[in-house]
């Protein structure tokens, strides 16, 4: 599970160089030298750069562990461009060929625009925007397009052309259920013409040999209809779907095993890679379960498919991969949240039922990234939590990052005129600036730690995803979101150490989440759109059902000052109790399974937008420049090579580009087929 933000990453080298033999375009950064955060701009999106501090203190064998594990991951990109959508291979191939190769015009409006769509679907990947999921409209015509195609001799069919400027698959995850959870959206997971039920009734047929520990069913899978008219599965593995780049993953995963930092590493990654090589999903609970023992070295990782999100139906997971090096420091102090995960358990509001008795082997860091690619780059998460499996967590616990280098790259390169706009008064920005950082990484913390590992599902009620269904993923990241409100303003975090002001840090916690949750956000959304992201429709459900109920004690206020409007919370301690409750409320609807109850939380508070709000924020929002969305590019490991081969140093570089990057990664990691 994910804490997203606004936003990715990875890190990965094209070729082996020798010690006096660089031959990559890239640029070694200096250690003296202003490091700069921002790479470029374009549409809605600013490109950032991070750093991977603490690198030069890693031993040999760990830098090669950490460049196994990123070349393993890179080498899984092109799936996720695949999932997302069936054409993305062949639009990008086509893309990529008239960038390179044009020699028209290039000063003109059309070919910025193109530039700018090109870059757009390279940072999506694919043509949906990651964010709301929408497809991309190119600003430049169709018959430009063709012209663009004739004179490269570029490839791509009529049909697919017309695509691009029609309203032929035009959201890649559709959750309006009125369209067809799976008819609505075209996202590559599901054959054509299966319907909602079909997938339902398919897996109602499956069972695990143990009942309470169930297998992820679907999770690593394409669900598509046979020769005779049935369902079945292609499964994701080496041999079968995607197998040409799974069999890269697995190259070198068995070189990082090698150098894995010790037996409990080295088991967990043979584990990974028999379950690349069979598809076996009794194999991936398995290796779930060793990856959570293995918790002694300074290498960690995240790898396969993972996140459900891009899922309508909840089954299907995205491919990405998480490269990390612990921050001992941080994580030293940070880790004080995990070791009294029992107590914020017990003091929770929830019903007695629904707490866990034994909060076990949570586990958190705060770690360095050295490298993401899939679902998790470029646009990256802040915090991420797994294993997803219920009964995992609760039998074996969970572990818990947050990624310190990218919250730092995020805060060194913004400003505060967008707070001093939508912040009602000055000590609203005042308390902002002082804690807003810290509060801002408990709530990762506690949200990560607490959250996911918080709470329990009744006896024989079944998963999230089978009671839920398309509300499970708003639901559980709102839910995580209220544990860490509920705990932001409390006097235990003074206690622990963590803060020198609990009151202060809470007020500053819970402004910022009021005013971005009701206002701040829709700066991502376009004119008269609803909301369909899950993070951003849990963000709504949870600010505006407490504005709601606590209308009648003015807890919330809307102020209109100037023409513009404000959220103020006039009594915090009220709007504690209000989270506490929604938690309770949460929680319940999740251990009951209770669907109805869900859907009607999300619909009613978290997908409306405010047409009103949504458009003064909009016009409030147009003097800034910067992009609403955020995303990274990454650094480039460099092997250097003794004479005889062997590996003798890896340096960290930065590409020139961002589209130096995405031409790179197509040309030395594009090992899927066009067609899958």
């Amino acid at each position: 599970m994910k804490l997203n933000t606004i936003a990715g990453i990875f890190l990965t080298a094209s070729v082996l160089v020798g010690c006096n033999k660089e031959k990559t375009e890239t640029i070694e950064v200096k250690a003296e030298a202003p490091f700069e955060y921002v790479a470029e701009e374009f549409a809605d999106i600013k490109v950032l750069r991070y750093q991977v501090p603490g690198w030069e203190n890693l031993t040999l064998k760990e830098k090669e562990l950490v460049y196994y594990l990123t070349q393993a991951g890179t080498a899984g990109r092109d799936i996720h461009w695949d999932q997302n959508y069936k054409h993305n291979l062949k639009i990008r191939k086509a893309l990529e060929n008239i960038y390179q190769n044009y020699n028209g015009d290039k000063a003109s409006a059309d070919w910025k625009n193109f530039e700018i769509y090109l870059k757009r679907v390279w940072f999506s990947n694919g043509i949906h925007h990651h964010y709301s999921s929408d497809k991309i409209k190119p600003d430049f015509s169709k018959e430009y397009f063709n012209t663009l195609l004739k004179e490269t001799n570029s490839t791509l069919a009529p049909e697919i052309v017309e695509i691009l400027f029609n309203n032929v698959d035009a959201k890649k995850v559709n959750l309006d259920e009125s369209k067809g959870l799976l008819a609505g959206s075209a996202v590559n997971f599901y054959g054509s013409g299966i319907t909602d039920k079909e997938v339902e009734d398919f897996y109602k047929t499956k069972s695990s040999p143990d009942k309470e520990r169930q297998y992820s069913f679907g999770l690593n899978s394409k669900l598509v209809r046979n020769a005779s008219g049935k369902l079945e599965e292609k499964v994701w593995k080496s041999g079968g779907m995607y197998g040409a780049a799974i069999d890269k993953i697995i190259y070198w995963l068995e070189k990082a095993k090698t150098v894995a930092e010790n037996k409990e590493q080295g088991d967990a990654l043979a584990l990974l890679i028999s379950y690349y090589k069979t598809g076996d999903l009794k194999t991936w609970d398995d290796y779930n379960i060793a990856w959570l023992k293995a918790t002694k070295g300074n290498i960690d990782y995240i790898s396969g498919f993972v996140e459900v999100y891009n899922d309508p139906l909840g089954y299907r997971g995205s491919y990405e991969s998480v490269v990390q090096i612990n921050d001992f420091d941080m994580s030293k102090k940070m880790a004080v949240v995990a070791e009294n995960a029992q107590w914020f358990e017990d003091n929770s509001p929830l019903m007695p039922a629904h707490k866990k008795k034994n909060v076990v082997g949570v586990s958190y860091k705060v770690v360095v990234v050295a490298g993401e690619s899939g679902d998790s780059s470029p646009s990256t998460p802040i915090g991420v939590n797994l294993p997803n499996a219920d009964w995992i967590r609760a039998e074996h616990g969970s572990k818990s990052v947050s990624l310190g280098n990218i919250t730092d790259a995020y805060s060194k390169s913004g400003g505060t005129e967008k707070l001093k706009e939508f912040a009602n008064d000055k000590d609203e920005i005042a308390l902002e600036e002082k804690y807003g950082e810290l509060a801002g990484k408990l709530h990762t913390a506690l949200h990560e730690v607490v959250g996911h590992a918080s709470g329990q599902i009744n006896p024989g009620v079944g998963t999230p995803k089978e009671t839920l269904k398309s509300y499970a993923s708003t639901l559980e990241e709102g839910r995580a979101d209220l544990v860490g409100l509920f705990y932001l303003y409390n006097p235990k975090l003074q206690e622990l150490g963590l803060v020198d002001d609990w009151k202060s840090l809470g007020k500053a916690a819970y402004d910022g989440y009021i005013r971005n949750g009701l206002m701040t956000q829709l700066i991502r959304l376009e004119p008269g759109a609803n909301i369909e992201e899950a993070h951003m429709r849990n963000r709504q459900w949870v600010s505006a059902w407490v504005f709601e109920k606590g209308k009648k004690d003015n807890v919330i206020e809307k102020i209109t000052r100037d023409g513009k409007t404000y959220f103020n919370i006039t009594d915090y301690e009220k709007l504690h109790a209000l989270f506490g409750e929604l938690l309770k409320e949460t929680q319940r609807i999740k251990s009951e399974g209770d669907f109805k109850a869900g859907k009607a939380l999300v619909e009613n508070y978290g997908v409306k937008v405010d047409q009103a709000i949504h458009k003064e924020v909009l016009a409030r929002n147009e003097k800034f420049k910067s992009p609403p969305y955020n995303g990274f590019i990454n650094p480039v490991l460099v092997p250097k090579l003794d004479d005889d081969g062997k590996i003798i140093d890896i340096l960290v570089t930065q590409p020139k580009s961002f589209a130096e990057q995405m031409l790179s990664y197509s040309k030395d990691f594009g090992f899927l087929p066009l067609e899958n």
